[in-house]
């Protein structure tokens, strides 16, 4: 399994989480004949730098907006921004549905600012992803 991420995405998603310091950014990512193409900023009820929790309400909406938009949902997507992008203890804890690919932004300088996992039981894997140019 790879995750086929666009170019404009990854940087999408490095701006909402600068956009949030110091607290964590959160949010969806859809993907269109397997490639992510469309994020969806939400809110981050807890605003905590070391954790999120999406608002329900927006969650649903989103679902719904992605579904009508003939889109897949293909990940969560969260900002770390003084840790690596690799689940926290916390991001293992929390992590309850074996199926979703937890996509993690670090805004470190010097890691790699994006990966992807999925975590079963508390244990992560890592999901390769495969950037690729987007439809200009």
């Amino acid at each position: 399994m790879v995750l086929a991420i666009e170019e404009k995405i990854i940087a999408a998603l490095l701006a909402h989480g600068r956009r949030e310091e110091p607290n964590e950014a959160c949010g969806y990512l859809a993907a269109k004949d397997g490639v992510v193409c469309r994020h969806f900023e939400l809110t981050n009820i807890d605003a905590a730098p070391d954790h999120y929790a999406m608002d329900p309400a927006e969650q649903f909406a989103v679902i719904r907006q992605i579904r009508a938009e003939g889109l897949q949902l293909a990940a969560v997507y969260h900002s770390h921004p003084e840790t690596p992008a690799r689940p926290s203890i916390e991001d293992l804890r929390l992590a309850h549905d074996p199926k979703v690919i937890y996509v993690i932004v670090s805004l470190m300088a010097g890691v790699v600012p994006v990966r992807a996992f999925r975590i079963r039981q508390g244990t992560e894997t890592e999901v390769p992803l495969k950037v690729v140019a987007g439809a200009r």
